[in-house]
């Protein structure tokens, strides 16, 4: 039978299928060898990184409701928007609307321009609902 080997992820030392531990740096190696991915790593999403996109483009486009709140988990705070935005339109010449409208378009910029560790951190685990 012959012997296959495992490639260290973290020194990349060719290690024997068989071994626990990395000879060269002593990392724990996993059963069986290790994929080859032409040398780079497979990405793993944080948790909730994959509402970033959608929480960006529905706060640039549909902010004064609030939708992209929604998306995150945030119902008071979309509730909040909505409110706001509907009796805006009708009560106050539309001011308040545009002054939300404003923030959600900037909160969706934010939601885009940052990465997903710094998305999940923030939104997801930090659940940082305004700014």
């Amino acid at each position: 039978m012959p012997v296959t080997t495992a490639t260290c992820p973290r020194c990349s030392y060719q290690n024997s299928n068989f071994d626990n531990n990395c000879r060269n740096c002593g990392t724990a190696l996993t059963q069986g060898p290790i994929p080859n991915y032409g040398g780079l790593q497979p990405t793993v999403k944080p948790p909730g990184a994959e509402k970033r996109v959608a929480a960006g483009i529905c706060g640039i486009l549909l902010g004064g409701f609030g939708v992209h709140k929604f998306i995150l988990g945030y119902t008071t705070e979309g509730i909040v928007m909505l409110v706001v935005y509907i009796l805006g339109l009708f009560l106050a010449c539309g001011i308040p609307s545009l002054v939300i409208a404003i923030i959600g378009i900037i909160e969706g910029i934010m939601y885009l321009t940052k990465s997903d560790e710094e998305f999940s951190q923030t939104y997801i685990f930090g659940r940082k609902g305004w700014f």
